[in-house]
């Protein structure tokens, strides 16, 4: 019989994919960027959405594989305070909701 699918697993399902997304984009600004193509850059405001939804540990994994924006405080500051951030309401979340 298959299993039912519990908001536990959704939750972890929903990281792992943010945080590819996260990956993947802030990859694609790397590549554009190498390439000069300015106009069709990602904004920073959507990296930063990212990173504070959930995808913070995609874009800091990003940073330093890519180096990408490693040169920029707000990312090098922001982006690690978002990842405490997130591991403390995800790990909330699933403290408080699922034990």
């Amino acid at each position: 019989m298959m299993e039912s699918i519990t908001p536990e697993s959704l939750l972890w399902i929903w990281l792992l994919v943010i945080n590819s997304i996260a990956y993947i984009t802030m990859s694609m600004d790397k590549s554009r960027a190498e390439r000069r193509r300015t106009r069709h850059r990602i904004p920073e405001k959507n990296l930063f959405l990212l990173a504070a939804v959930g995808g913070a540990l995609g874009i800091w994994v990003s940073m330093y594989t890519r180096r990408h924006k490693t040169k920029h405080r707000s990312f090098v500051i922001g982006v690690p305070l978002l990842l405490v951030l997130n591991v403390l309401v995800y790990g909330y979340i699933i403290y408080r909701w699922f034990s």
